[in-house]
């Protein structure tokens, strides 16, 4: 089973080696999708977790122990078809070329079924016609 999540450290919890322990104590593997963590500063991690629904259910619980709170990630990239102006910027920064140009018409096509809501096209966009749902 899959979970994207987002999970926010407080200041004393960003040292715990959250990935590691998550693969050695309870089998569950982390893709890490974004991340901002700093020392001394609250951190934030957009990963989706995968692993046996009950190791998931105990990892959870154990981040929770930890102060770490767990948010569900349902968000989705959302282009404003009248703001954008199919300048390709937000390509070059798509790390699973869910953006692209057509080869012909130069127009931006968004392959949704490949995004990972990484949100690196927002700050891209030059008109701000990339947005999310959340």
């Amino acid at each position: 089973m899959k979970k994207r999540v987002t999970l926010t450290f407080p200041k004393r919890a960003i040292q715990i080696p959250i990935t590691y322990r998550l693969a050695k104590d309870f089998n569950v593997a982390a893709n890490i999708i974004r991340a901002q963590v700093a020392p001394n500063q609250i951190g934030k991690l957009v990963v989706e977790l995968s692993g046996d629904i009950d190791e998931l259910d105990c990892a959870i619980e154990w981040m929770k122990l930890h102060n770490i709170q767990i948010s569900p990630t349902l968000g989705e990239i959302i282009i404003d078809e009248d703001e954008c102006v199919h300048c390709g910027l937000c390509t070059g920064v798509c790390p699973t070329e869910a953006l692209t140009l057509h080869p012909e018409t130069f127009k931006l096509i968004f392959a949704q079924s490949r995004c990972i809501v990484c949100e690196q096209c927002i700050p891209t966009c030059p008109v701000q016609a990339i947005s999310t749902n959340l």
